[in-house]
């Protein structure tokens, strides 16, 4: 297995090399990877099932987990079927759910704060307005009834002085 990745995050390919060649040295040929921070266990191992039956009919010696992920997922792996489940998971849209209205912003805030208080100052000028024109309209009719009760009060009086 050859390291690399980054720290904290490491990555294997599963390669075939020189017994004397070092770990991340040169290579004969690439066969797989292993990616041990893949979430589903099944899904961390990935082989070239037939470079690696070659190699090993060949007489290559695997290393120790190495022969561990070959005889898991290897030609005639015992767990290839769940293999192919969560590959397959993995590979399929992901679900991702909704987060619902985004926060708005505060600009976004201030002018609804904004509009808001216009649309009062406009409800109460018009509150006043229309508080205003029924005063008015009854000014009127106080007057208009005012008006008529003079001249029928005048008519009144005068039979009175006459008589």
């Amino acid at each position: 297995m050859k390291k690399m990745g980054r720290a904290h995050r490491a990555f294997f390919r599963i390669c075939a090399t020189d017994k004397r060649a070092p770990r991340d040295g040169r290579v004969l040929e690439e066969l797989g990877t292993y990616d041990p921070s893949v979430p589903d266990t099944d899904a961390r191992a990935l082989f070239n099932k037939e470079r690696v039956s070659h190699w090993l009919s060949v007489g290559a010696q695997p290393s120790e987990k190495v022969a561990i992920l070959i005889k898991k997922y290897g030609p005639n792996g015992t767990h290839l079927e769940q293999q192919e489940k969560a590959i397959a998971k993995l590979k399929g849209p992901k679900v991702v759910p909704d987060a619902g209205p985004a926060a708005p912003s505060l600009k976004k805030l201030a002018e609804e704060a904004a509009a808001k208080a216009a649309a009062e100052a406009a409800a109460a000028k018009a509150a006043e307005e229309a508080a205003a024109a029924k005063a008015a309209e009854e000014a009127a009719a106080a007057e208009a009834s005012a008006a008529a009760e003079a001249p029928a009060a005048e008519e009144a009086a005068a039979p009175a002085a006459e008589g």
